[in-house]
C-alpha cells in the first residue's frame, strides 16, 4: 500500500525533542499522574494497589465499562454500544477507513485538517475530493460547495471540528446543515472531534455522533484531557452496521487496549468536569495572550481561533514555511509547524495550550528570528 508521507507528524518527529520553545505541541498542558491525583483528589494508593494487583491480561476486549461508561457521557445520546475503544485518535481515524472505505469509493475531506483524513482514503484506493477552507469565509465549509460536491456516490465527508490547525469551529447550525447534505445522498459522516469543549465561549460543542444517525465521531484522551502518554481513544456512533464493521476489523488489527492505559482514562473521565475547567482556563488565557502578540506583531496575522489548540499565523516574508521553520528553529530554538504539512504557504501553525511561560517566550523567539529578517 502506497500512502503519502505525513508531514505534519514527520515534521514533530525531526524536531521536537531538540526544541528549547516547544509551541508547536497541540495537547493542552500535559499532567503526569500525580498531578492527575491531585486534580482529582482520588486516592492514589488504592488505586495502585488495586492496579498492580490485576494479572496483566488482556482484559476487557470490547474496553472497560467504567470507561466506556465515562465516554458516553461526552455525548447526549450514546450507550456503551456505541463506543469502540483504540489506540488513540489515530488508530481510531486509521480504524474508521480500515473498516468503511472500500477502492473506488468517494470520499470528501475538508483542507486544512489533520493528514489521515485524505491521505489514508486515498491510499485505499478511495476518490478523495477536497473542501477547501477559506481564511475569508473564517476557515469554515462553503456548504454550497459541499452540497455540490456530495453526489450519490459518496461514501464519507470527513471535518475536523474544532479545526486543526485553524481553531475553526462548526456550529450546531452549521453542522445540522451538513447533516442534512449528507442525509440526502446517505452518507457518512466522519468527524475529528479530538478538540471539542477546548471552546472559548462556555456554549456546548455538540458531536456529530448526536446530531445523526450515520455520525461517526472520533475522539481521545490526548488533547481535551492532556493524556496523550496513555494512547487511549475511541471511536462512537449510532449506525448499527458501520459499528459490526469495526468491531470485526477490530479483530485483525486491534484486539484491546491496554488495561493500564483504560484504567488511567476511567479515572480521569470519572472527574471529566475538573479536568475540562483546568484546560479551558489555559487555552482561553493563552489565546489572550497569543492574540496580543499578533496584533503587536506587524509582519504576522491571522484569524482568531474559536477554539482548540491552535493557530494559523501567517507572515509577510516571501520564505517557503519549512525554510522559515527550520531556519527560525536554528537561529532561537522556537519550535513551530509550517504551514505547508497542511498544503497551506507563509504560514506556521502555533500550538497556545503549552505552559503560559513557555508560549510567552516562544512568541518572543519569534520576534526576535523576525528582527533577524529585517535587518
Amino acid at each position: 500500500m502506497n500512502i503519502k508521507p505525513f508531514q505534519v507528524e514527520q515534521w514533530m518527529n525531526e524536531y521536537e525533542v531538540g526544541a528549547k520553545y516547544n509551541i508547536a505541541e497541540t495537547c493542552v498542558d500535559s499532567i503526569s499522574l500525580d498531578e492527575l491525583f491531585a486534580i482529582t483528589k482520588e486516592d492514589k494508593t488504592a488505586f495502585f494497589n488495586t492496579l498492580s494487583s490485576r494479572r496483566l491480561t488482556y482484559g476487557d476486549i470490547w474496553g472497560v465499562p467504567e470507561l466506556k461508561n465515562g465516554i458516553c457521557k461526552l455525548y447526549q445520546t450514546l450507550s456503551p454500544d456505541h463506543v469502540v475503544t483504540t489506540h488513540g485518535a489515530a488508530g481510531a481515524n486509521h480504524h474508521v477507513f480500515y473498516s468503511l472505505v472500500e477502492p473506488g469509493d468517494k470520499v470528501i475531506s475538508v483542507l486544512p485538517t489533520y493528514q489521515q483524513l485524505y491521505s489514508i482514503p486515498e491510499s485505499f484506493g478511495a476518490k478523495v475530493e477536497l473542501l477547501p477552507l477559506r481564511q475569508e469565509n473564517g476557515f469554515l465549509p462553503d456548504l454550497h460547495q459541499l452540497s455540490q460536491m456530495a453526489t450519490q456516490d459518496t461514501k464519507v465527508i470527513c471535518l475536523n471540528n474544532p479545526n486543526n490547525p485553524t481553531g475553526a469551529l462548526l456550529s450546531k447550525e452549521q453542522l445540522e446543515e451538513i447533516v442534512a447534505i449528507a442525509r440526502k445522498v446517505d452518507a457518512y459522516v466522519l468527524c475529528d472531534e479530538v478538540y471539542r469543549g477546548l471552546t472559548q465561549s462556555d456554549e456546548p460543542s455538540v458531536s456529530i455522533a448526536d446530531l445523526y444517525e450515520k455520525g461517526i465521531s472520533v475522539s481521545s484522551m490526548s488533547k481535551v484531557f492532556s493524556l496523550a502518554g496513555i494512547r487511549l481513544g475511541w471511536i462512537a456512533s449510532r449506525d448499527e452496521k458501520f459499528m459490526e464493521s469495526c468491531l470485526s476489523h477490530r479483530d485483525y488489527d486491534h484486539i484491546s487496549c491496554g488495561i493500564l492505559d483504560e484504567a488511567v482514562a476511567a479515572l480521569a473521565l470519572k472527574h471529566a468536569p475538573e479536568l475540562l475547567a483546568r484546560n479551558r482556563g489555559i487555552v482561553r488565557e493563552n489565546l489572550a495572550l497569543l492574540d496580543d502578540w499578533v496584533r503587536s506583531q506587524p509582519h504576522v496575522y491571522y484569524t482568531k481561533p474559536q477554539a482548540g489548540t491552535t493557530a494559523l499565523v501567517y507572515y509577510d516574508f516571501p520564505i517557503p514555511s519549512y525554510t522559515f521553520c527550520k531556519q527560525m528553529y536554528e537561529a532561537t530554538g522556537a519550535f513551530v509547524t509550517p504551514g505547508d504539512c497542511f498544503e497551506q504557504a507563509n504560514c506556521m501553525r502555533i500550538g497556545y495550550a503549552c505552559e503560559k511561560q513557555v508560549l510567552a517566550d516562544g512568541l518572543r523567539a519569534i520576534d526576535a528570528f523576525i528582527k533577524q529578517l529585517e535587518a
